[in-house]
């Protein structure tokens, strides 16, 4: 696991060499933020989130120290100080670089990645926001916290709504459902209510939980679909609530160990169209749990008790898990890692055994069969159910119970032979075998009084120098080196001995009794002639280093001369860490597979090995800095090459400059007691501890002096504080002798103080009177300029009145001549009603006298022609008929026309006489006289049938002198009505009515 330090660093790089996430941690980088001040401290992260790509997550600490990590990039950089602890972030945005921050000061802001820059800064709530949803658009934003829920338009960051509730009830979150436009709001009552965004009128509300669960919701999940609600609280239950039946479908139960659950998150999948299957659970525990909610499978776990996970977010394309430590870290785990135990192919079907190098075998050699989790096998049908099994004993026990048992029974050549074969031995059994191979003594006693010894004085300040994060592994850490120290003298001033024993140490952390012997078996065997230049390195092991690689790549070995580069720097630091630094857990595991299985040469070898494995990056370095850097660090290298070219090596060394020829063959601790260790210059080791208790007595001294002149202080102190005890009585007299004096001065300025009192209400009298006296002058004025204005008031008012009264008498004078003129109307309407019934007679009559001169003269016409046929011809006869026949007609047409002329100048008239009443008086006269005909039809400029003149001409005597008697009577009705008309035209009151 790499771990990255941010330091003051404002950008950089996350990780310095290719990530490799073990399968049971997948952890790909820890972060942590350390200051560099005088006084150094860890600042805390609180929040993280990542943005919608998933690859670039953004992550802020309690001092406002905001920081963006790009993932595939390998970059981070400080985006923002806000200098305040950031309560909740979102990084979903419409415009990508820009994300939403929620302060300790109750706002929130918007800032953009880059430019750096404050883009928006939002007010409104009253109390901790607590979280934020951003709508799948990008376009709104909702902000929550525990008294109200306010919805944001991201385009003008101005609040659209705000929801406002009893304080009673309480709000626990409130967010949108994903790729839909509905709001889902939980109360702390346990209702859960769905709102339309843009109406916000509620779509539907679930039901309440069943009465027998007890769960109290506080946290909440969502599937990508929006289609399963998960909910959990205090209690181990989860509730998955169906949110299209909107029901509650099924009821989960946690493990025991389980009591709350603090935060829920679905894992999201690219082939589950959403309708995620997975569901990560964090417990108050600090252990976030991921199960099936399908099949209620644990699947696998994150976070432990020693190195809790306080929050956690996963990206939205479930590759990484980012979760904000208890210790105030940062993880970062690798989806892929941690579900790879789960995908990993089925157990083979074809086991090998081979045979020993002999053909005979002893009963002693096969007492215990060793079956491999990591075997190359021929590819299967999953529909085979055929399956091998070779091994019947039982050796399914956990790591733990192995390494409490005794390792008898195993075959070293056996052993190396499995390994040869596979590169590893079985990751189950492995802590089993190398207790074998090490043949430990297990001497529980003999640890138990090097435990009792306490913490050795060399190693108090352990963590100091080697801090840890985990309590737990730093206790052992300082348990093992004390119990090493006591055992011997030389490892108490031994400056590498930390980072020899860490490793193991981190392995064998639950048993420290074989973490111990372990690590003693590695310093007999393994570290021979390291102490014979304590308390520098071993040169005569780094020589012998040095002589096999001149044998085997002396081009390498004359660029690291070339560069001055020294066995201390390309071989000790390898040794020393025993290659826990530039190796994976996994590929040192498998290192030392073959390490324990070999000489103890095996271990140098591999330090040359790794050196001409590397010498392609090696022979490019030309700074002392690169090879510092290159044998300090991981490096993109494959371990079983390595393993293997030290195989050729132990091979193809001569003898002469071996180390086999060197260095003694394994030997393993004695039972009961552990042996004496003394293979180091000990006077050196002597002289150190006395240099050591040298110091420990002068720091005793010193503390000694220390507290002496403490004491001496306090002595000086008390004498100080006597004297100053003295000044202050002294100081105590004269202020009071002071106070006495002011008290006099007090009364003197006291009697000064009544008097100008007396002035001022003396002034104050004066000011009064004159004030009354002008308020008076202004009252007398005001009187008088009323009694003004009321006098203008009351004359106006008369005039108003007499105003009015003239108004009054022409009024009533027109409603009498009003009433004057409609009596005459009456009596006109009354006298022209008989004028025309008159008339209408006379017409009558005329026209009956004229009917009869008509039929008069047809009698006469009839007796002329029978008096003519008698005289004339038959032929003239004829003639003189059909001459007065057309006469006739033409008489007729004549008398038509007299009548219908006649008819037409009545009517003129009638209609004349009526229009004369419904006009005004004025227009009557002009009505009157443009009414009256210019010419009759009988006038002499009118049109007339020739033959009817004619026979007008020839019957002027008889009924012509008639028509003309009538039409004179027309004329004189005609004069007598336009005089009348004239008279009314004439009256004074026509145009008031």
């Amino acid at each position: 696991m790499q771990s990255t330090d941010l330091g003051n660093k404002e950008s950089g790089k996350i990780w310095h060499r290719k990530p490799s996430p073990a399968t049971r941690d997948g952890i790909i980088v820890n972060i942590i933020h350390n200051t560099s001040d005088y006084h150094p401290k860890v600042l805390r992260f609180l929040n993280v989130a990542f943005d919608g790509s998933g690859d670039c997550l953004i992550a802020g600490d309690h001092q406002g120290n905001i920081y963006t990590f790009e993932l595939p990039g390998n970059r981070f950089n400080l985006v923002q100080r806000t200098a305040q602890a950031c309560t909740a972030l979102a990084f979903s945005l419409r415009r990508k670089s820009e994300f939403l921050v929620a302060l300790a000061d109750y706002s929130v802001k918007c800032f953009d990645t880059v430019t750096k820059e404050l883009v928006s800064w939002m007010r409104g709530h009253e109390s901790s926001v607590s979280s934020i949803s951003v709508h799948a658009s990008g376009r709104y934003a909702i902000t929550t916290s525990s008294d109200t829920a306010q919805l944001w338009d991201l385009d003008t960051f101005q609040r659209k709504r705000k929801l406002n509730i009893r304080q009673s009830v309480g709000i626990q979150k409130v967010f949108f459902l994903p790729l839909s436009n509905t709001i889902l709001s939980c109360f702390k009552d346990n209702s859960i209510f769905a709102w339309e965004c843009d109406t916000l009128f509620c779509k539907y509300q679930l039901p309440a939980p069943p009465e027998s669960s007890s769960v109290s919701y506080k946290v909440f999940a969502v599937t990508r679909d929006g289609r399963i609600l998960a909910a959990g609280g205090k209690s181990n239950h989860l509730h998955l609530w169906c949110l299209e039946a909107t029901q509650l479908f099924r009821i989960i139960q946690m493990p025991t160990k389980v009591r709350a659950v603090r935060h829920l998150e679905f894992l999201p999948d690219s082939f589950d169209a959403g309708s995620n299957q997975v569901l990560g659970v964090l417990s108050q525990d600090g252990i976030m749990r991921f199960v099936n909610i399908q099949t209620c499978k644990l699947l696998f776990e994150i976070g432990s008790l020693d190195e809790g996970i306080s929050s956690s977010v996963i990206s939205p394309h479930g590759r990484y898990i980012a979760s904000v430590m208890e210790n105030g870290s940062l993880n970062i785990y690798s989806v892929q890692a941690l579900m790879q135990e789960i995908n990993k192919p089925p157990p083979p079907l074809v086991k090998v055994i081979e045979d020993l190098p002999k053909n005979t075998l002893n009963s002693n050699d096969l007492k215990m069969k060793m079956m491999s989790g990591r075997i190359q096998r021929p590819a299967k049908s999953r529909e085979s159910k055929i399956q091998t099994r070779i091994l019947k004993q039982d050796l399914t026990g956990n790591l733990e119970n192995k390494e409490n048992e005794l390792s008898e029974g195993l075959n070293k050549k056996r052993l190396q032979i499995l390994l040869k074969s596979y590169g590893e031995y079985p990751t189950k059994y492995r802590m089993f075998i190398w207790r074998s191979l090490l043949q430990l003594p297990e001497n529980h006693t003999a640890f138990s009084s090097l435990v009792d010894k306490g913490t050795h004085v060399a190693h108090l300040s352990l963590q100091k120098k080697y801090p840890i994060k985990s309590r737990k592994l730093l206790r052992v850490l300082q348990r093992t080196l004390s119990a090493l120290a006591h055992w011997s003298s030389v490892l108490s001033d031994t400056p590498y001995l930390p980072l020899l024993a860490f490793p193991f140490v981190k392995l064998f952390q639950n048993n420290q009794l074989i973490c111990f012997e372990v690590v003693a078996t590695l310093i007999i065997n393994w570290c021979q002639h390291w102490f014979e230049y304590f308390p520098n390195p071993p040169i005569n092991i780094l020589s012998m280093i040095e002589n096999v690689l001149a044998f085997h790549d002396k081009e390498l070995l004359q660029h690291f001369i070339d560069r001055d580069v020294t066995s201390q720097l390309y071989a000790w630091p390898l040794l020393e860490t025993v290659f826990s630094e530039v190796l994976t857990r996994e590929e040192w595991l498998r290192l030392f597979d073959n390490v324990f299985s070999n000489h103890p040469s095996f271990l140098l070898m591999t330090v040359v090995a790794y050196n001409t494995c590397c010498r392609a990056p090696l022979l490019n370095c030309t700074l002392k800095d690169d090879f510092e850097y290159f044998f300090h660090h991981r490096n993109n290298l494959d371990i079983n090459v390595v393993i293997r070219e030290a195989y050729r090596l132990m091979e193809t060394t001569p003898a002469s400059i071996h180390p086999s020829s060197v260095l003694d063959a394994f030997v393993a601790l004695t039972k009961g007691q552990y042996p004496v260790f003394n293979q180091y210059p000990k006077f050196i080791v002597d002289y150190q501890t006395q240099e050591r208790e040298r110091r420990n007595d002068e720091l005793d001294f010193l503390r000694e002096r220390q507290t002496v002149e403490n004491m001496q202080a306090e002595v000086e102190q008390r004498a100080e504080d006597e004297a100053w005890y003295k000044r202050q009585e002294l100081l105590r007299r004269a202020e009071e002798t002071r106070r006495e004096m002011l008290l006099q001065e007090e009364k003197m300025l006291q009697q000064k103080q009544r008097l100008a009192a007396v002035k001022r209400e003396l002034k104050i009298k004066e000011i009064n009177l004159q004030d009354a006296s002008r308020r008076h002058l202004l009252k007398l004025q005001q009187d008088r300029r009323e009694m003004e204005l009321r006098r203008l008031e009351d004359e106006i008012e008369r005039k108003g009145q007499m105003r009015d009264q003239e108004i009054v008498a022409p009024t009533k004078d027109l409603e009498m001549r009003q009433l004057e003129l409609e009596s005459q109307k009456w009596l006109y309407e009354k006298d022209l009603t008989r004028n025309q019934e008159a008339v209408t007679k006379e017409i009558r009559e005329d026209a009956d006298a004229h009917r009869r001169k008509v039929a008069l003269e047809e009698h006469v016409f009839q007796k002329l022609l029978e008096t003519s046929q008698t005289q004339s011809t038959e032929t003239q006869k004829w003639k003189e008929a059909e001459e007065k026949e057309f006469h006739l007609q033409s008489e007729k047409k004549a008398a038509a026309l007299s009548d219908a002329s006649r008819k037409w100048f009545l009517q003129q008239e009638i209609s004349a006489a009526l229009e004369h009443e419904a006009v005004p008086w004025l227009q009557k006269k002009q009505v009157a006289s443009s009414c009256l005909p210019q010419t009759s039809p009988l006038s002499e400029g009118s049109e007339m049938d020739p033959s009817a003149q004619m026979f007008l001409n020839r019957k002027t005597t008889g009924w012509g002198s008639m028509e003309q008697d009538l039409l004179k009577k027309v004329r004189n009705l005609r004069q007598r009505l336009t005089a009348q008309a004239q008279n009314r035209c004439q009256t004074p009151h026509l145009l008031t009515t």
